[in-house]
């Protein structure tokens, strides 16, 4: 962390800000990709509309970098409920088909599945939390030959567990199930590979860890997966040669680029391209282990302190998302209001308070953090 790096952030010197897990602040350089967006539209019109596209498809390319993947496979969506619920709604169902997931998980990530349990009688099957963490075990019992997707988050948004994609992906691939990965948590802050850990669905927004603003989201589909989901929203720009506009012929664009329907949020992802860059410069692995050391110092600090942690912080399991439990008689949701009359900016989720700091934060504010705890 660099005095120049976290100058980008001007919240910095307002509040102690720890809610990267909900929506986070962008950059300066964000900020300012957006602005010259809009200017641009407000003094040449649709003049430049070329330079529009063009940074769109640099966006692609850093998004797909991030990913582990080619351009091609992945769209951008409105928002991650848009991405699963075209994934869900995509798929030719059959009375008898199962879908395996976490109790706990985010409802993005629950009601599109839930909408098909009741639309074609297929079942749902969800594996409990056992203390803050996902039994393998526990949830890979709940997939068998019927089993047509395995829906799970990377991180997990109410406790900081980290799930083992490749060993989850590997065993969803021996059932020939679709593996569907909820990466809003994670994406940008922990090294991904598609390919590596056999994701055949991401999807995920850049509000939160990608440092972008909302209504950016994106949906990554394995080749596998686009054999088996079909395009259900589709628009002009859906097809291999939009400006053609009058050969409705065409047939779907190749890979994921058939889920994008119409004309995009220009100026926002002129922004999500400037995060990326950022975040790319800085390097995955480098913000993550930044991220590990800030949040293990995090974690021995509240040893001192009557605050359970939740979140487990095994090997393979931690993550940038740390969940405690205030002492009795200590509500979650009173220790966030505490919390921010001394403008540190936390999250009450589940009877939980989630602390979920990025790149920008320093040891010294995580010490103002535990120091402030009553």
């Amino acid at each position: 962390m660099t005095p120049e790096l976290r100058a980008l952030f001007p919240i910095t010197n307002r509040y102690i800000y720890l809610n990267h897990a909900a929506v986070s602040p962008p950059p300066i350089t964000t900020i300012q990709a957006v602005e010259a967006q809009l200017r641009d539209v407000h003094e040449n019109g649709s003049t430049n509309f070329r330079d529009w596209v063009a940074v769109k498809e640099q966006a692609r390319q850093l998004l797909a970098s991030l990913l582990g993947a080619q351009p091609e496979q992945v769209a951008f969506v409105r928002n991650t409920s848009d991405a699963l619920s075209t994934v869900a709604n995509g798929l030719n169902w059959r009375r008898g088909d199962n879908i395996v997931t976490f109790s706990r998980e985010f409802p993005s990530n629950i009601y599109p599945w839930l909408r098909v349990r009741d639309a074609f009688g297929v079942e749902v099957r969800m594996c409990e939390e056992r203390g803050g963490r996902i039994d393998f075990a526990e949830l890979s019992n709940l997939i068998d030959h019927n089993t047509r997707i395995v829906a799970i988050s990377h991180v997990q948004y109410a406790s900081g567990f980290r799930m083992d994609l490749e060993r989850l992906g590997r065993l969803a691939r021996q059932h020939d199930a679709l593996f569907v990965v909820d990466a809003i948590q994670a994406l940008g802050v922990v090294p991904t590979n598609v390919e590596a850990e056999f994701i055949d669905v991401a999807a995920g927004a850049g509000h939160k860890w990608l440092l972008s603003p909302e209504g950016v989201g994106y949906l990554y589909l394995s080749d596998r997966a686009r054999e088996r989901i079909q395009p259900t929203l589709v628009g002009w720009v859906s097809v291999p040669n939009p400006d053609d506009y009058f050969n409705y012929e065409q047939g779907w664009n190749r890979g994921a680029l058939a889920w994008e329907t119409g004309t995009g949020p220009a100026a926002l992802l002129y922004g999500f391209k400037a995060s990326l860059e950022l975040l790319t410069r800085l390097g995955v692995q480098n913000t993550a282990n930044y991220l590990e050391e800030l949040t293990d110092d995090l974690c021995e600090r509240l040893k001192a302190k009557r605050y359970e942690v939740v979140s487990s912080r095994a090997a393979g399991e931690k993550s940038q998302i740390v969940c405690i439990r205030p002492p009795e008689g200590l509500s979650a949701m009173a220790l966030y209001h505490q919390l921010n009359t001394r403008q540190i900016i936390t999250a009450p989720r589940g009877g939980r308070l989630r602390i979920a700091p990025h790149f920008y934060n320093t040891p010294a504010e995580i010490e103002e953090f535990v120091t402030a705890l009553p």
